[in-house]
């Protein structure tokens, strides 16, 4: 059995905070930290184990990379960022409080913008200093004409499934276990690739910080087999719910 293990980043301060993140480089809280430690923990107590990981190059998840390798005896596995694994951009919406933005839009706009497939919110001008034009991470290493300046979840896959398909699945053929912390959508636009969702379906799909989530193939045909939260069912239920009600104006 081949297994590779998805987990959304731990609580950053603006997931506290309920605002758009997008490519912001925003810290994990201590509670995000916690929760890091407890998901490493988690898959210690249930066997887990790695031989390699991919992260992105936000330091949210980065950093909980780091605490569940740490707490699984596993910081010496090699780890590979990708900025091709950061968030969805969220244009001119990166920073404004979520429930704000759903009372002056409405909590189905909002919706739409947080959950919908391809419906993009407004491009950040390069002008503006949020504009990830300006950050050293992709001005080296990513054309500018690669460099979103806002993205819809159909983006975000276009962007992620590639490095997915040719530089993490392939490495099935060499090793047992693979790790992946990345974020909410461009996660949600693996998941949606393996399980074969919907357009409309992957509305629905609400991934919680830092819950690892087991994807299992078959050692011979690399076909999927199986899928399943790691962790209790009716805690994880909760964090879905919750996480499902951000974007709601309060």
């Amino acid at each position: 059995m081949k297994r590779i293990v998805l987990i959304r980043h731990g609580q950053s301060a603006w997931n506290l905070e309920n605002r758009f993140t997008g490519w912001t480089n925003v810290d994990l809280t201590e509670n995000g930290v916690n929760e890091a430690v407890k998901a490493g923990k988690t898959l210690k107590e249930q066997g887990f184990t790695f031989d390699i990981a991919y992260t992105s190059f936000l330091k949210r998840a980065v950093k909980t990379l780091n605490n569940v390798l740490d707490q699984m005896d596993l910081d010496w596995i090699p780890v590979e960022k990708s900025w091709r694994l950061n968030e969805k951009h969220y244009g001119d919406l990166q920073g404004l409080n979520k429930a704000e933005t759903a009372k002056q839009y409405g909590d189905e706009q909002v919706k739409i913008w947080r959950r919908s497939y391809d419906v993009a919110p407004n491009p950040i001008p390069d002008t503006d200093e949020r504009s990830a034009t300006k950050d050293p991470r992709y001005a080296s290493y990513v054309p500018d004409c690669e460099i979103p300046r806002t993205e819809s979840l159909k983006d975000c896959i276009e962007r992620a499934l590639p490095y997915w398909k040719s530089v993490i699945f392939p490495q099935l053929k060499k090793v047992d276990n693979i790790v992946v912390v990345a974020h909410g959508n461009s996660l949600r636009g693996i998941i949606k690739f393996l399980k074969g969702i919907s357009d409309q379906d992957i509305i629905s799909l609400n991934l919680p910080t830092a819950v690892p989530y087991c994807f299992e193939f078959d050692e011979k045909t690399f076909k999927l087999t199986n899928d399943y939260f790691v962790g209790d069912p009716e805690e994880i239920k909760k964090l879905q719910e919750a996480v499902a009600n951000q974007g709601k104006a309060k």
